[in-house]
Order: structure tokens, then sequence, then C-alpha cells
């Protein structure tokens, strides 16, 4: 029978269920050109009011994987389990960078594809290019070289990785259709299936800081995400976890390498960052047979943290990708600084009853720190320290935040949006858990 792409988007259109063959024809002529660019965005606009049963969701994955490249670690031997992490994105969360590195010194390989930050979310890839020489492009040859070697490496996205991913995800992007669960669900489980993985956790963001806001919205993709990937052949557990506040003390890109360095050395820990990197670690070490259950994994990671040997392959890992071999012993020998530092007084005393996260992610973005176009040139010395947390009490004139900027004018901007992101009250704050629902595909 030929293939009709109108008549997909008709059926689709219509509330009708798609079979596994016409997916993979849509998805299949956005490669060779037989589908257009607003043949995929009315596809995508009617997914989005018609949405997808499981069995399509799967098809749709199943597609967007199969249109480019995929990976396979099986030639290189390796003595552990192939593991990732994904999150939905957040505001001072550098999970990723501590997570692989624990991951790997637990016994597991990570080759962790990450991506740039867009809107008031911070992108791995963007604190990592903050440290000098880091390539976060490399050869194939390097990638897979990386992770035998060191056991684990952060890269962005290759133009071969699920390259259906990038045309869907573009048009989505300019047709108000990016909310959509199945189209979400289908773009970041392709590039995972992708990459040979056989252990998956995702970290689902709710909260003000999330792309989704809403519990039941957050809870929904969790579902549909371990659903679709256990139905696709993905081992997968998925972790609501709060962003209703900035998960770590830092927001910016060179700023949060900072935390994730001194975390892992032994250095402060922020109980909340600790607590979410530790639940989405264990979960993956279970999943990959390094531990029979939670609190044996939590304990194996509390050991690599503790031994310095996460510090150690996460220097090793920077070193492999062009970074300096010193990083973790002269931070700030490499990692660039702004040259203005400027507090945020509270304006009188009281408790953090509420924080707008998004505002303190987009008070970043003010800076120069982020991007809110993807072409936007990114600075990665500015950003914000010494970030309050829900439940603080803080005295009047205490700052709220350490703005580090630039110039005078964007300072005072961000100043002014932080000040309107912290809430002050009376009494105690209501601090929801760290991890607010678990699901097993």
């Amino acid at each position: 029978m030929t293939f009709v792409p109108q008549e997909v988007i008709r059926a689709k259109r219509d509330g009708g269920t798609l079979d596994d063959q016409a997916i993979a024809d849509f998805v299949g002529g956005i490669g060779a050109g037989t589908v257009t660019e607003a043949q995929v965005a009315a596809f995508c606009m009617a997914t989005f009011f018609r949405g997808m049963t499981m069995p399509e969701r799967v098809a749709l994955t199943r597609a967007m994987t199969a249109s480019g490249r995929t990976l396979s670690w099986s030639d290189l031997d390796l003595p552990g389990p192939v593991l990732d992490k994904h999150s939905t994105g957040g505001v001072g969360d550098t999970v990723s960078l501590m997570l692989a590195p624990m991951v790997a010194a637990a016994g597991g390989f990570v080759p962790m594809i990450s991506g740039r930050g867009l809107g008031h979310t911070g992108g791995t890839l963007d604190k990592l290019e903050s440290i000098p020489g880091y390539d976060a492009t490399p050869s194939h040859d390097l990638f897979r070289r990386t992770v035998r070697e060191v056991g684990c490496a952060i890269i962005g996205q290759t133009a071969d990785l699920a390259p259906a991913d990038k045309v869907i995800y573009g048009v989505r992007d300019v047709t108000a259709t990016v909310e959509s669960i199945p189209l979400i669900t289908a773009s970041i489980l392709s590039k995972k299936l992708a990459a040979g993985l056989g252990g998956l956790v995702m970290d689902v963001k709710t909260g003000s800081g999330a792309f989704m806001p809403d519990f039941a919205a957050s809870h929904e993709l969790a579902e549909s995400i371990a659903a679709v990937a256990a139905g696709a052949g993905l081992p997968t557990v998925a972790l609501v976890t709060a962003m209703d506040q900035p998960l770590g003390p830092a927001a910016g890109n060179a700023l949060e390498v900072r935390i994730a360095i001194e975390h892992l050395e032994g250095g402060h820990r922020v109980s909340r960052l600790h607590g979410v990197t530790m639940s989405l670690a264990a979960e993956l070490l279970v999943l990959g047979g390094l531990a029979p259950d939670l609190d044996t994994a939590l304990g194996k990671l509390e050991r690599v943290l503790d031994n310095g040997r996460a510090a150690e392959i996460f220097e090793r890992m920077v070193a492999a990708l062009g970074g300096p071999r010193d990083l973790m012993e002269h931070p700030d020998k490499h990692l660039p600084r702004a040259p203005l530092v400027r507090p945020v007084a509270a304006p009188g005393a009281g408790t953090v009853v509420a924080i707008d996260t998004r505002a303190i992610g987009m008070a970043v973005v003010v800076l120069g720190g982020g991007r809110t176009r993807s072409a936007d040139r990114v600075d990665h010395a500015v950003g914000l320290t010494g970030l309050v947390a829900l439940g603080e009490v803080v005295e009047a004139g205490q700052p709220l935040a350490l703005i580090h900027g630039r110039d005078d004018d964007a300072i005072a901007s961000a100043a002014a949006m932080i000040g309107r992101a912290v809430t002050l009250g009376d009494g105690g704050a209501a601090v929801g858990a760290l991890v607010q629902a678990r699901i097993a595909g």
C-alpha cells in the first residue's frame, strides 16, 4: 500500500489509533524527505489534542530510535551494565555531574548524552563547557574509549542519533506542542534507546521550577516514560522529584561545577541535592544488578564518595575529553569568574515560605547565564550563589543570594527578580518530600 502522509494525519486528527507501520512510515518519511515540515506540524498538533495509546507511543519511540544510528557496547566486553539517567530539567540541578562518576565508581558504565539549557532550566553541557578545553561533542571513537577506560562520558547528542527527534522537536518548539506527553516520551526515550542502554532512571521534576509544575502532569509523564520504556525493552524507573526550590545553593554554569567538585571531594553537601542524587543513583545500581536492594546501593554509593573514587573518575573523564588534569585540585585556576559580586538583601526578617524557582532560573538568564533561543551564547561565569532555602530563617538585610555578574544593569534586574521570587513569612514553611513518587516500568 502506498504511504500517504496526510492520511496518517487525518486518522490521528479524527481520534483514530495508528498502527505500527503507519507510524514507522511517517517517521521514516521525515528522513526521506517525503514528509514535509508542515505535515510534521500537523501531526504534532493532532497528537497534542488526540493523544496516543501506549502501543502508539512505543511504536513512535521505536521508529524515532530507528531513524538514525544506534549504539552498541557489546563489542567492548564491558565488565558491568550500561546505565544512564535523564532529567526533565531544573534550577541548581548538578545531579548529572555527580551521578555519572558515582555510578561508574560503583561498577556501572555511563554513556550520558545530555542537552543544553533553554528557558529557565540549566543545561548539563553548558556546565561542562565552562571547563576550559572540555569537548562536549567528541568523535564517536573518543566517546566509546572514554566510557570503556574511565567508566563514564557526558556528551551532547550527535547528528546521527535519533535525527527524526531533532526535526520533530524543532517543530514542536514553534507550534506550541512541546507539552504533549506522548511526544515528550518519544523524544526522551528514542535518544536513550539509541544509546544502547541496559537501564535508565528518569528524574521528572515537579513544582515551581519544573517544566511541568503540576504534580498530576509530572506523574502522568513519569508513568508514560516508564510504561513506554518497558514496552520498548528498556528497564526503567521514574522518580518524581521536588523542584519547588533550587536543588542546590548555586545556579549558573561554572558556579554549579564548583558545587559538584565540592560535593564529590567531600566538602559541604547540600542535603536536598545529595538526597536526589543518591536516590537516582541507587535506583540505577539496582536496575543494573550492581546491588540487590536500595539500602545496599546507598551504602555502596556513600563508600565511593568517601574513598574519593567518584571524584577521581570525574577528574579522569574531564581530562579524557580535553579538560585540565588538575581541575579537582585547582578549580579556581580553570573555572571562569564574574568580575562583580553583589548581595540581594532581605527586605525584612522572616522565614522563607515560598520560592518562585522559575524566576530564579530566569534571573540567571538575565545575567547571560542561560538562553531563550537555542542560538544564544552563554556566559559561563555568571549566576547565583548562597541561595536561601525553604524554611530558612533570615534577618533583615541578610543576603537572599549573591549575584555574580558583569554589569550593574543586569545585576539590578536579576536582584529585582530574586526579591520578588523569595517570599518571607511568619512560622514554618511546608517543605515536601524530595522524592514524591516512584514508578517502575
